[in-house]
């Protein structure tokens, strides 16, 4: 079992569920947020192990989002990864030169999301 505070930063209800239940049944405390105004108002309050981050979110996309993170004293430290759907050639590339420590192509694999996830923290502490 793992232990550890995640962010999931992802407008997708039903993606938003699954990738919680999965990480919380390894033991992860997750807090969620719909878009990057509800993460910001969760950064204020509490300071997460590892950030995972839908590229593809509505007003301030993901990958913008990140670089704002990793430009702040506060939240550069904080490992973040991708968490997207887009997996053609070059979006991995692209995500971690926007800032991203990490990059899961969803859909997720159910059996090693809390896994992969869980080698950020390691890396984090």
């Amino acid at each position: 079992m793992s232990s550890g505070r995640i962010l999931l930063v992802e407008d997708n209800e039903a993606n938003q569920l699954l990738a919680s239940s999965v990480l919380e049944l390894s033991g992860f405390v997750v807090d969620v947020a719909g878009d990057s105004t509800e993460a910001r108002a969760i950064l204020a309050r509490t300071s997460p192990d590892v950030i995972l981050m839908d590229v593809q979110l509505p007003g301030l996309d993901g990958l913008s989002f990140v670089k704002q993170l990793k430009a702040e004293a506060a939240t550069a430290h904080i490992p973040i990864i991708a968490l997207t759907a887009l997996a053609m050639a070059g979006d991995r590339e692209r995500t971690l030169a926007a800032g991203c420590d990490g990059y899961i192509a969803k859909p997720i694999n159910t059996r090693t999301f809390a896994i992969e996830v869980g080698t950020f923290l390691s890396d984090s502490q």
